[in-house]
């Protein structure tokens, strides 16, 4: 069977990071959305989404096709139920639509002649931007059930201080000495070639993904989820970094998101309480004002290739968009558009020649290349995001 995973109208409350990605793209918990699905089903995937992204992220067609809302985790149950549906079949969960089947040639879907099956279970669903850490703790311990089911550990070195060592899976080609890992409170997941360094202490649930890197001393609470090739140091509360992102200084991350090629400076910190602790709202690309989220801890959403200088504060539930990059002091305000080059004291238009020099040394460096297809992504983004920047 084709599956086909598509964004659904949860993308735009899932901006900044759905600009340079599909939903299903977004990382919680160890993997993507899309990893999940493609380890679930056992099948690879492809995307419908908004026609700038889909050079990079194609949809492929086939005679018959599963069409999925990336918005929907997947469990056993719903996978088992997904790989089941024939023809003129849909999956929901109330009057939310997770899954239906099409043929080919079939230019409508008309729900009403379609056989609905009601899923009554449980399943996660990311629907806000804040969701991603605020569900990262159940995403994480889903997902380290799927990756180590039946495989073994590679050994835990010997100067490693452990408490729960059972919930503690390291990949082969990982590096760690000296350490303290509590998986007590949560899981412990440390991939391939990862490595954490002398002195830091770790509290689960906690997620190092593929060449990740702790560096020295830090202190990482759960639900916390470093993803591909970035790295963390100093403080970090509850958070999720996409892939390729540095936070790699002393300074407090906390209930906070970071894209892919972020970067933020040292002793930058955010706040993740008002100081009258009343519930944050957060900036709202769908209605262009600030939303209840419903949270009393709410940090610092960042999109892809945004950076900051050293001693950045960034304000309770602070909105980054795409390719901004933050200096200077004081706070600067809690909704910075994309392609922003400023800080508290104002904000100048980042020119995208200018951005996109950036995003070529920092990827190289990675061995990365910046395509052509990204750069048609970022001038989109630029465009679109235009009406929210100062000119």
């Amino acid at each position: 069977m084709n599956y086909i995973l598509f964004d659904g109208p949860e993308r735009n409350a899932l901006l900044p990071f759905t600009f340079t990605r599909p939903v299903a793209d977004i990382r919680i918990g160890i993997l993507t959305i899309r990893e999940k699905w493609e380890m679930r089903l056992g099948s690879t995937t492809t995307t419908i989404t908004e026609e700038y992204l889909s050079e990079k992220f194609p949809m492929v067609e086939m005679e018959e096709n599963v069409m999925i809302n990336a918005s929907f985790l997947p469990n056993s149950i719903l996978a088992e139920m997904i790989k089941n549906l024939t023809s003129n079949q849909a999956i929901f969960k109330n009057e939310d639509i997770i899954a239906f089947f099409t043929h080919e040639n079939q230019e409508e879907v008309d729900f009403d002649t379609y056989d609905i099956i009601q899923f009554d279970g449980d399943c996660l669903r990311v629907e806000h931007t804040w969701d991603i850490f605020a569900k990262n703790d159940t995403a994480i311990r889903e997902d380290f059930e799927l990756l180590t089911e039946d495989r073994k550990s590679q050994p835990i070195p010997k100067s490693v201080n452990t408490i729960a060592k059972e919930n503690i899976f390291i990949e082969e080609g990982a590096k760690l000495e000296f350490v303290t890992l509590n998986a007590s409170t949560g899981p412990i997941y440390i991939g391939k070639n990862a490595e954490i360094m002398e002195g830091s202490v770790i509290r689960g649930p906690f997620a190092l993904c593929e060449s990740g890197r702790v560096k020295l001393a830090s202190k990482v609470y759960g639900a916390t989820t470093v993803g591909p090739h970035s790295v963390i140091g100093g403080e970090v509360n509850n958070s999720v970094l996409f892939g390729y992102s540095n936070k790699g200084h002393d300074g407090f991350l906390g209930n906070s998101v970071l894209g892919e090629w972020c970067n933020i400076g040292a002793d930058s910190n955010n706040s993740n309480l008002k100081n009258n602790y009343e519930e944050v709202r957060l900036w709202s690309y769908e209605t262009e004002s600030f939303a209840k989220t419903g949270l009393q801890f709410c940090g610092l959403m960042m999109g892809d290739h945004s950076k900051c200088g050293i001693n950045t504060m960034f304000n309770t539930g602070t909105v980054v968009g795409v390719s901004a990059n933050i200096f200077g002091a004081g706070f600067p305000r809690n909704f910075v558009p994309s392609f922003s080059w400023g800080g508290a004291s104002g904000f100048t238009t980042y020119l995208t020649n200018k951005a996109f020099e950036t995003a070529k040394k920092v990827m190289e460096r990675r061995n990365v290349e910046f395509m052509e297809e990204d750069a048609k992504i970022l001038e989109q983004v630029f465009e679109v995001t235009k009406k929210w920047r100062k000119e």
